[in-house]
């Protein structure tokens, strides 16, 4: 089993981080940048499962993003507000182009066959117990070798470690220790497991 995860950039210009995980917990990360560029990685590996730090579908009743009339949360979104989890709403922003990309980016990989999910590290890092790296870097790389996570170099962008974090939820997706959140008619955002999800 090979696990990829990605904490998408909203745009080509900015890194994005990648994190290639073994089934025994061994990682490999690094920084790219483009579209090609990601899928000539995710089709060099055609790992089991990508999971994508980036809203992967609409909410339910909104036709784009254009459609201002539309509502700005989805089913996962709104179970994120109730079990007190900060996030950005996807139609604010710039998450705007990351919604667009995450889309687009998904599309591609349905095309191709293989499976993307959505996930959200900063979240996951709450209900795992470890800090988020904006606010402690060094804890959060050590939060994750605390969790298994074997092969993390000592300078690493907080891209990577993000993703790291993304490839672990991917991880726990593949053997069933997971969250599904959401509507299935809308999508599901992946959480590790926890008791910590309320219903809206």
């Amino acid at each position: 089993m090979v696990v990829l995860g990605l904490d998408l950039a909203g745009v080509e210009s900015r890194p994005t981080g990648f994190c290639m995980l073994q089934d025994d917990l061994t990682v490999e990360t690094g920084l790219i940048y483009t579209d090609e560029e990601i899928m000539k990685l995710i089709l060099t590996y055609k790992p089991s499962v990508t999971a994508i730090d980036a809203p992967l579908f609409l909410p339910k009743g909104r036709a784009s993003l254009e459609d201002r009339s539309g509502p700005h949360l989805r089913k996962c979104d709104r179970i994120l507000l109730n079990s007190g989890i900060r996030f950005f709403p996807i139609t604010l922003g710039p998450m705007r182009k990351l919604t667009s990309r995450g889309i687009s980016l998904k599309n591609r990989l349905d095309a191709a066959g293989l499976e993307a999910i959505e996930v959200y590290p900063g979240g996951a890092q709450d209900v795992l117990g470890i800090s988020r790296g904006k606010y402690n870097l060094d804890g959060l790389k050590n939060g994750l070798i605390r969790l298994g996570l074997k092969g993390l170099k000592d300078s690493l962008s907080i891209h990577e470690l993000d993703a790291a974090t993304a490839a672990y939820v991917g991880y726990l997706y593949c053997i069933g220790e997971y969250s599904a959140l959401g509507d299935p008619s809308e999508g599901y955002m992946i959480m590790p497991k926890s008791e910590k999800f309320k219903p809206y």
